[in-house]
C-alpha cells in the first residue's frame, strides 16, 4: 500500500496569482492553441464526445466558432459516417463530389434531392458522368408548369462560367462577382468536373474567418471510437469521410487494449490525429504518448454526471491529473498536447486547466443545454432544459449495445439490466441558447485570465503560472457573498 504525501487538487483548491502585466486590452491576448500537433484552433475548446452533447449540428457550430467537436459513437458505423459527412460538406472553398441529378431527372425529383440534401443547385452529369449542365434552386422554383424535366430548365455547359480545379479563392469570388453566379463548376485539363465553388461558402467564410478548417477550407470535426478489434472497419469509414482526429472512447485509457488500439491505428494509418485517453497519471500519459497518440486527454471522474470515484473508490482531482499527466508526456519525450475533459463550470476553471499544463479543453454538460445539442428541449415548472447523461450511465450502456449490434435484428436484444453498474447518471441541465453564447462567456473569462497572468498567449499563462492553495472560506469568498443576487 502507498499513500502520496501530497494532496490532489482541483479547480476549486487553488487560484492563480496574479501578475505584472503587459496587456493594455483583453484584445490584445491570442487564444489559439493546438488540439494535436497538426491540427490548430482559434480557441482552445472542444465539445465532448457524448451522445446528449455532439451530433453534426453541434461539431458544426464548435468549428464555426474557431474550436471543434466530437461526434459521439453510440449510432452505427453508417450513421456516424454521415453525421462526419455533413460537417465536412458544411463549408469549403471546394465541394469536391456535389450532388448531381441526370438530365432526364423530373423537375420534382430534383427539388426532393436538394431538400433531402440542403443545397441550393446540383451538377447535371449525363449516362457517362460528364457535366452537361447546372441546375439552381431558382431554376427549378421559377420553372412554368409545362416544363417538367431537368434538361428543360438547366443551365447547359455551353453557357456555363467554368473555372481550372487550382483557381485561388480571390478570383474565383471574382468569377463569381462578374458573371452573378451562384456556383462555379471547376473542370481539369481533360474537361471532366471535379468540385464547385459556391458563393454561399465563400460567405461563410467571411462570416467565419477563423473558423477550424482542413486544408480545403472544410470544417474539421473529430469522431469517437471503440477499441476493440472491430472498430478498425469504422476507423477505416470514418477517415475516408473525412473525421479529422479520432478520439479513443474508453473511461480507463491506462489499459493494455486501449494502448494496444493506438499502436494498431498508427501502424494502419501513419497520418492518423488519434486522441487517447482518459488517463488521470503520469504513467498513463506517458505510456500512451510512446504507443504514439497525438494528444492525451485528461480526466477520470471530474465531469458533473460521473459517478466513477464514487462507484469505484478511483480518480486523480483534475488540477493535479493535468499537471502529472503533462509530466509523464514529457518524461517520454513527446510534444503532443494534454486535453483538459471534465469538470469545467466556469472560465476560471477553464483558465486553470490551461495554466495547468492543457492545451484545450473538452465541455460536455455546459454545452449539453445548448440549442446545437441533440434532443429536443422539455419544459419544467416553465422553464426550459435538455437532457444530459453520462456515458457510463446505464442509458448511455444501452445505447451502446445498440450501436455494437448495428442494427443486426438476429443479435441477442434481451439484456440482462439488473447486472450494469453504472458509473454516471442521467440529468437535466438548464436551455442555454446557442452555443456560440455559451463559448463567448468561456473565452472572454479566457481573455480576463491572460490579462491576470500577464500573457498575451497560453503558452505564456502555462510559463508564468503560479497557484495558491485555498481554504473552504478562500472558496466561499471567491463567489458572491453577503449579497441577495437579483
Amino acid at each position: 500500500m502507498k499513500i502520496r504525501k501530497h494532496n490532489g487538487l482541483t479547480f476549486d483548491d487553488v487560484l492563480l496569482l496574479p501578475k505584472r502585466s503587459p496587456v493594455r486590452s483583453r484584445n490584445d491576448v491570442e487564444t489559439s492553441t493546438r488540439l494535436t500537433p497538426s491540427i490548430n484552433m482559434h480557441i482552445p475548446v472542444a465539445s465532448a464526445n457524448m451522445d446528449t452533447v455532439t451530433e453534426a449540428k453541434m461539431a458544426i457550430a464548435m468549428a464555426q466558432a474557431g474550436g471543434i467537436g466530437m461526434i459521439h459513437r453510440f449510432m452505427t458505423s453508417e450513421q456516424q459516417v454521415k453525421e462526419v459527412r455533413k460537417v465536412k460538406r458544411a463549408r469549403g472553398f471546394i465541394v469536391e463530389r456535389p450532388r448531381s441529378t441526370a438530365p432526364e431527372a423530373t423537375i420534382a425529383e430534383a427539388m426532393k434531392s436538394m431538400e433531402q440534401h440542403g443545397v441550393g443547385g446540383l451538377v447535371v452529369l449525363d449516362e457517362w458522368q460528364r457535366l452537361v449542365g447546372l441546375v439552381t434552386e431558382r431554376d427549378v422554383m421559377l420553372a412554368p408548369a409545362d416544363l417538367t424535366h431537368v434538361h428543360q430548365v438547366m443551365t447547359p455547359t455551353e453557357r456555363l462560367i467554368t473555372a481550372p480545379r487550382h483557381i485561388a479563392p480571390a478570383d474565383a469570388q471574382k468569377l463569381l462577382y462578374e458573371h452573378r453566379l451562384e456556383k462555379l463548376p471547376l473542370i481539369d485539363d481533360q474537361g471532366e468536373l471535379v468540385g464547385l465553388i459556391t458563393g454561399r461558402d465563400l460567405i461563410k467564410s467571411r462570416k467565419n474567418p477563423h473558423a477550424t478548417v482542413d486544408d480545403k477550407g472544410r470544417l474539421r470535426v473529430g469522431a469517437a471510437i471503440g477499441v476493440s478489434e472491430i472498430e478498425m472497419t469504422r476507423v477505416e469509414a470514418l477517415l475516408a469521410a473525412g473525421a479529422d482526429v479520432l478520439v479513443l472512447d474508453i473511461a480507463h485509457g491506462h489499459a493494455d487494449h486501449c494502448i494496444d488500439m493506438v499502436t494498431t491505428i498508427r501502424q494502419a494509418f501513419p497520418a492518423a490525429q488519434i486522441i487517447a485517453g482518459n488517463i488521470a497519471t503520469r504513467e498513463g500519459a506517458k505510456e500512451l504518448a510512446e504507443a504514439g497518440a497525438s494528444a492525451i486527454k485528461v480526466g477520470i471522474g471530474p465531469g458533473s454526471i460521473c459517478t466513477t470515484r464514487i462507484v469505484t473508490g478511483f480518480g486523480v482531482p483534475q488540477l493535479t491529473a493535468i499537471i502529472d499527466g503533462a509530466e509523464g508526456i514529457a518524461e517520454a519525450g513527446k510534444n503532443i498536447p494534454i486535453i483538459a475533459d471534465g469538470g469545467i463550470k466556469t472560465s476560471g476553471d477553464m483558465v486553470k486547466a490551461l495554466a495547468a499544463g492543457a492545451e484545450s479543453v473538452m465541455i460536455g454538460s455546459l454545452f449539453a443545454g445548448s440549442e446545437e445539442s441533440p434532443g429536443s428541449p422539455v419544459i419544467r415548472d416553465g422553464q426550459k432544459f435538455k437532457v444530459v447523461r453520462g456515458m457510463a450511465s446505464l442509458g448511455a450502456a444501452i445505447g451502446r449495445k445498440e450501436a455494437e449490434r448495428e442494427g443486426d435484428e438476429s443479435a441477442e436484444s434481451a439484456e440482462d439490466w439488473d447486472k450494469v453498474i453504472p458509473e454516471g447518471v442521467e440529468a437535466v441541465v438548464p436551455y442555454r441558447g446557442h452555443v456560440r453564447e455559451t463559448l463567448h462567456q468561456l473565452v472572454g473569462g479566457l481573455r480576463s485570465g491572460l490579462s491576470y497572468g500577464g500573457a498575451h498567449t497560453i503558452a505564456e499563462l502555462q510559463e508564468n503560472a503560479e497557484f495558491i492553495k485555498i481554504t473552504a472560506a478562500g472558496v466561499r469568498e471567491s463567489h458572491s457573498h453577503d449579497v441577495k443576487r437579483i
